[in-house]
């Protein structure tokens, strides 16, 4: 059985017996306890915790799995143009307007994918809202972080391999293919 009340828990565990024990006398009374004592234990908040605990280091982990992923795919891609940033210097384009054409690009997929990352992340919050304690699904702080580590990590994943095909020879990067 459970009680409810508004004073002490501890203060009250005494009269809860007397009362018991004047209703029905013959009535045991054991495992008397405070609802904190109760799940202070091994079946209480340490079950909640250790749940809470494995769910940051999978989300970490996951965040971590997602920079790198960005920052592979997006050098990757950055870097297959090559070929076509040393005919551009070749023609006699500046390095500058090589290296925005090559954030500018980055920066675009960057946008497309946080907004629809963003978009995905609000339904599963609202959906998982029950399971959520002490947060709200659409934390602002926690998009915000997000956003900007893959934010930072795609810039600098565009810039690294722009600056790299910058310095290329344009008659090594003509005779490439």
């Amino acid at each position: 059985m459970t009680i409810a009340c508004s004073a002490l828990p501890v203060a009250m565990r005494r009269n809860v017996e007397q009362q018991i024990h004047a209703l029905d006398p013959d009535l045991p009374i054991y495992a008397v306890q405070t609802m904190e004592h109760s799940l202070g234990g091994a079946n209480g908040f340490f079950l909640i915790r250790m749940g809470a605990l494995f769910a940051l280091i999978l989300g970490l982990l996951g965040l971590t799995l997602a920079i790198v992923g960005v920052y592979g795919v997006v050098s990757y891609t950055a870097s297959q143009r090559t070929h076509e940033i040393g005919i551009r210097i070749a023609l006699g384009a500046e390095p500058r307007a090589i290296l925005r054409m090559t954030l500018g690009s980055g920066v675009f997929l960057l946008l497309v994918g946080v907004s629809i990352g963003c978009v995905l992340a609000i339904a599963v919050g609202w959906t998982m809202k029950s399971l959520l304690f002490g947060i709200h699904p659409t934390d602002p702080l926690t998009f915000a972080t997000v956003g900007f580590l893959l934010g930072s990590t795609a810039i600098l994943a565009c810039y690294i391999p722009a600056r790299r095909a910058m310095r290329v020879d344009p008659m090594v990067a003509l005779r490439y293919e």
